[in-house]
């Protein structure tokens, strides 16, 4: 008779292992689908801002006199119910704007990034990184003799 009585106490005993053990993993992957989906709107965010970038620089690429371009970005206040950073990241020794960054800012690990079109600066004197909050962001782009350069604000 010990022999039923171990075999019920091994199935009891893997029972109760797998009632505890699929909570941790499920949680896991929850929190990975999470993970996933904050990475792909930033993506969607950093692309959008990107493309206008580039477009603002082909404008003003495609004419000889100095000029100051602004394009109102029409991009969410918030994702996932956190405020988020946008940075426009350059080559700190000649200036050339290479990626637009997206950061979560309760997650500094979050984060996603898009290439912007070869050719615009950074002029370090201009914002690149800002809060993206209810206040809208506003890409600029102006042609002057030194080049075309590129930044973001917030719009007061």
């Amino acid at each position: 008779m010990a022999a039923p009585t171990i075999t019920h106490i091994i199935c009891t005993s893997a029972l109760i292992t797998l009632i505890i053990a699929m909570p941790v993993f499920y949680f896991y992957v929850v929190d990975n689908i999470t993970v996933e989906m904050i990475e792909r709107e930033l993506k969607e965010v950093t692309d959008y801002v990107s493309s206008s970038l580039g477009n603002l620089f082909l404008l003003a690429n495609s004419t000889k006199s100095d000029v100051v371009l602004a394009k109102k970005l029409d991009l969410p206040s918030s994702i996932r119910d956190s405020t988020y950073y946008l940075e426009i990241v350059y080559d700190q020794e000649d200036g050339n704007a290479r990626y637009v960054e997206a950061i979560l800012q309760d997650s500094s690990g979050v984060r996603a990034d898009s290439l912007i079109l070869p050719g615009p600066k950074v002029d370090p004197g201009n914002t690149t990184v800002v809060e993206v909050s209810e206040k809208p962001v506003v890409a600029n782009c102006v042609r002057e003799n030194s080049g075309i350069y590129v930044w973001l604000e917030v719009e007061e």
